[in-house]
């Protein structure tokens, strides 16, 4: 286990104590206040809440100050809030656009050079270092995921293949041959790789030089991020990460090697993104333990900031956020994402979350880990009926009946609720090279 001062690339600002990295926030939220102030769209949405972006200088003006919804951007189609003159803007992302027009975020060379440093540090604190050598293997185009691993590991001086998510023969290949050490990498694919590794009859434990992953795109649960270790060489990790479009990129948390073992990752980035939980309901502020949907605002972002965006993805605060051996006593910690209040469903009274069902999938010997679905009956989030559809292994010896009632079993247990499941041959669901699509309508 490495040393707490060897997880940290900007320790200056890392190890900061909890009331200094309120003031650096505090300066930070005047002086984005002073540049919204030049943006007659941002005027105009702090008008709303009768105030003016110059209230900034009071943080408490922040809790006055409406949330900032997809909804609204997209009324400002096709640049919204930008905050700059376009030409000031070195390329755009976007979002996914799985319910719409996809909205554009800007990005200015400042915002190019926070991202890099924003990546760098994540993956130094995974223990990354200069010279390793990284196959980057999420999406290009348009999807903000690629780009940050590519100008992070740039940053960090790591060697990057940049070959994206697919061609999978090529990559387990490329993995025994190219000696990677760091791969960044959705969890399904991953596991997909895994497979056609063995399909071809690579070894990965013995094969591949992998030592970290950085896992994205989606949650996952403990169970499934342990089999990818046991598939792995010894003394690999995967490293959850999580971020969003909005919020700059795959930056608002991640995981040291502590907080990897209690399933928890770090706010990393909190002096440049500032983060509130909040109760989904009552939109206040949750404690220790609670669960709450985080809210981003961007302190440092030239080009398309954001300010109280709600992410609609649920998290558990950490109980004792400022104790980790790493030494970050400042930034506050959070568990795995659990699901997004959005998502979320209500089946005859139960609340039930898609990361529920991942987790019984996980646990249950002879299953697919990253292959299933959840069939609803009708669409929203409250149906009448849910059925759970899972794949057997390939070589599974036992009866498929007999591993759709063990799932059924445990979900009855975990949820308080009868769920049938169906099994399926193995290759029979989809697979997501991204993020995955579990809830389907199926009449």
């Amino acid at each position: 286990m490495r040393k707490p001062n060897e997880t940290m690339l900007e320790p200056e600002i890392e190890a900061l104590e909890r009331d200094d990295l309120l003031k650096l926030q505090n300066g930070k939220l005047a002086a984005l206040g002073e540049r919204l102030a030049r943006s007659p769209e941002w005027v105009e949405h702090f008008r709303q809440a009768g105030l003016k972006p110059g209230d900034l200088a009071d943080r408490q003006a922040l809790a006055a100050l409406p949330f900032l919804e997809k909804s609204q951007l997209r009324e400002r189609y096709p640049l919204p809030m930008l905050g700059v003159e376009t030409a000031a803007v070195q390329r755009f992302c976007a979002t996914s656009g799985t319910t719409g027009l996809p909205v554009l975020f800007g990005f200015t060379a400042s915002d190019i050079d926070l991202l890099a440093r924003q990546v760098a540090r994540q993956l130094y604190s995974h223990g990354v270092r200069p010279g390793d050598r990284g196959y980057n293997g999420f999406g290009f185009g348009l999807w903000a995921g690629g780009l940050a691993y590519d100008i992070g590991m740039a940053e960090l001086g790591v060697t990057n293949f940049p070959l994206g998510p697919g061609r999978s023969d090529l990559v387990v290949e490329w993995l025994k041959d190219m000696a990677w050490t760091l791969a960044t990498v959705s969890p399904v694919f991953l596991s997909s790789l895994i497979r056609a590794a063995k399909e071809k009859g690579i070894d990965p434990k013995r094969h591949w030089k992998l030592q970290h992953a950085v896992i994205g795109g989606q949650s996952v649960s403990r169970a499934f991020r342990d089999e990818l270790e046991a598939e792995m060489p010894e003394g690999f990790r995967s490293f959850n990460t999580y971020g969003t479009t909005e919020a700059g990129g795959p930056i608002v948390a991640s995981t040291c090697p502590w907080s990897h073992e209690r399933d928890e990752m770090h706010l990393m980035n909190e002096d440049s993104v500032l983060v509130e939980i909040l109760d989904p309901e009552t939109l206040t502020p949750v404690g220790p333990g609670e669960v709450g949907e985080l809210v981003v605002t961007t302190l440092d972002k030239e080009a398309s900031p954001v300010v109280r965006w709600r992410t609609r993805d649920l998290v558990r605060v950490a109980e004792h956020s400022g104790d980790c051996p790493c030494g970050r006593k400042g930034m506050g910690a959070i568990g795995r994402i659990i699901g997004r209040s959005d998502d979320m469903l209500k089946v005859r009274g139960v609340i039930v979350y898609p990361s529920q069902i991942e987790d019984v999938v996980a646990a249950t010997p002879g299953t697919v880990k990253e292959a299933w679905q959840i069939y609803v009956d009708q669409p929203g989030s409250s149906p009448n009926s849910l059925t759970v559809a899972i794949e057997q292994e390939n070589g599974y010896n036992g009866n498929p009946d007999d591993l759709a009632d063990a799932v059924g079993r445990s979900l009855t247990s975990r949820l308080g609720l009868k769920v049938p499941v169906e099994c399926h041959p193995a290759g029979a669901l989809p697979r997501y090279e991204a993020k995955a699509q579990r809830v389907l309508v199926r009449s």
